[in-house]
This record gives C-alpha cells, structure tokens and sequence, in this order.
C-alpha cells in the first residue's frame, strides 16, 4: 500500500494488533494513527482493591530515575532485553524505603530480601505512546472513534455466517478468488438491502438472506 501510495491516515484495528511498538512504527513510520484499545495499566502484585500502577510514577528517562507517589527515587535503573527481543529498562525500588512506606499494601508485596517495588519500562517512546493511549481510551470520544470498529466485525461476521467464507468450495486460487468476489457481492447486496429498506442488519429476515447467498 506504501509502493502505491494508498496508506491510510488511521487504521482500525482490534486489540490483538495493537501494541505500543505497533503505534509508534505507525505512526512515525508511515504517518498512520493506528486506532486500537491497549492492556489496561495494572499491577501484578496487587489484584483486589486500589494500588499504584506504573503511570502513577514519575519517570526521568535523562537521569534514568523513577519517582514513587511518596517521593521515594528509584536505587536500581537497567536496561535489558526479553527474550523475545523487546528492549525494556528494569527499575527497582530498595526493600528499605518500601518496608517503611506507609501505603505499601497498595504498592507491593516485594519480600525478596534487596528490592522493593520494581517496574518495568518500554523505550520512552513506546512507553509515552502506550500511557497516552491508554488515558485517551477511556474518553468518550475516543470510544465513539471506536464504535466504526464494531461494523467491521460485523460485516465480518456477516460474511463468515453467510458465505461460509473460511472454508472454499473450489480447487485452485482463481476458482477460491472469484468466490471471494461472489461473497463479497453478496454480503453487499445483502446489506443494501437493509439500508434500503430500514431493516436492522441483526434482524434482516433468514428467509430472504437465503436466497441472496452463494449455490453451494
């Protein structure tokens, strides 16, 4: 699409294809706003009740320091790998400051004897892209943005339940592709129809959606 010059200025997606990786590649590399939920901010330490996520810490990725929201400063900053090749920075809070800290229930449950809370951090401009997301996400607005997703699972959906388009009923690629272009008429024709007559696509009668799907 490149090559062609047709990218897209946003592409929606589900939340399977978006990482923070994805919309910083996106978006500087090829100038698209890839619209998509990400993982919520949470803690594995602490499941049940309020506790201090990562973005309640204040980040200075100069002096490769971490702020805790007791103005505690991070003793330990390194920068690794996982083994999936990802580049992370691990930061680490001392067992001291934490074992005083008033609202240690809510932070961590660290009892390994060196460090208390720990954090891991994505390259600054991943990890800003997630944070943002992740606070843009849970506006109104971006989830009106979103609900053009919901259509395309539906059509989707309407395509696989209809067509049966997973699965082919022909031998050989150019069979298989013209009955991809017979589903896709199909599936067009169908929801003309309910446009045309003000029928809600969850209500379009079987009867007459029948008669519109392909000859098996």
């Amino acid at each position: 699409m490149a090559a062609r010059e047709l990218l897209p200025d946003e592409h929606d997606v589900d939340a399977g294809y978006v990482t923070a990786a994805h919309i910083v590649t996106a978006r500087d590399g090829h100038g698209i706003e890839l619209l998509g939920p990400v993982g919520l901010d949470t803690c594995h330490e602490n499941h049940e009740g309020e506790h201090f996520a990562q973005s309640v810490f204040t980040i200075d990725w100069q002096a490769k320091t971490a702020t805790c929201p007791q103005a505690k400063v991070s003793a330990s900053w390194s920068d690794q790998r996982k083994s999936s090749g990802t580049p992370v920075s691990r930061v680490h809070f001392t067992a001291q400051d934490c074992a005083s800290c008033p609202v240690r229930g809510k932070c961590t449950k660290a009892a390994n004897g060196k460090w208390g809370r720990s954090l891991t951090l994505l390259p600054q401009d991943q990890q800003e892209a997630l944070e943002d997301r992740r606070r843009e996400q849970l506006t109104d607005q971006w989830q009106q943005r979103y609900n053009i997703r919901a259509g395309v699972e539906g059509t989707i959906s309407q395509a696989v339940r209809r067509t049966h388009i997973r699965r082919t009923r022909y031998t050989g690629l150019p069979k298989t592709h013209l009955g991809h272009i017979f589903a896709a008429t199909a599936i067009n024709i169908i929801r003309l129809d309910a446009w045309l007559t003000a029928t809600p696509l969850g209500k379009t009668r079987t009867s007459h959606l029948a008669r519109l799907e392909l000859a098996a």
